[in-house]
């Protein structure tokens, strides 16, 4: 019988943008050696057995970029997909953070490049259609850097 189960999280790393242009979104593309290489994502991982799905974001956001969140948010957004080779749906609960608009990106060996993209940028360039619409909510929630009236209910830290 098919499970389901949380296995993954998505996180959506964010800065200030300079001027008027809002916030920045992070684009990772994947290396050669890894699966679907040469596809942009945000940043995605597994949750770790004994690991809360907030804990599995920072854990990735600081694995796969090298940064550290300054605000973290849950988006209130639980994406699916389903995975044939075990059959299983695998939820993913869809996190956004916000960082230092002067911290350096640190690649880890998963990706080769990675750039701070305007949101049309960042939309266009993510390879899969989940991320598109998830940043869609990321954006209209955090698009001017804050939660607004939500920011006592969806912020984590």
């Amino acid at each position: 019988m098919t499970e389901v189960r949380v296995a993954f999280v998505d996180a959506y790393v964010l800065r200030p943008g300079e001027g008027s242009k809002g916030v920045e979104v992070l684009a990772l593309r994947r290396a050669p050696a890894g699966r679907s290489p040469g596809s942009w994502e945000t940043v995605h991982g597994h949750i770790e057995p004994g690991e809360t799905p907030v804990e599995a974001a920072r854990r990735e956001v600081r694995e796969e970029t090298g940064l550290e969140p300054a605000r973290l948010y849950n988006v209130s957004r639980v994406e699916s997909f389903y995975r044939h080779r075990t059959d299983e749906i695998a939820l993913i609960p869809v996190f956004a953070c916000v960082v230092d608009p002067a911290a350096s990106v640190r690649r880890s060996p998963e990706h080769d490049r990675a750039e701070w993209l305007a949101a049309a940028q960042a939309t266009a360039r993510f390879s899969w259609p989940r991320e598109r619409r998830a940043l869609e909510d990321v954006l209209s929630i955090l698009g001017s850097g804050g939660a607004g009236l939500l920011e006592d209910v969806l912020r984590v830290s």
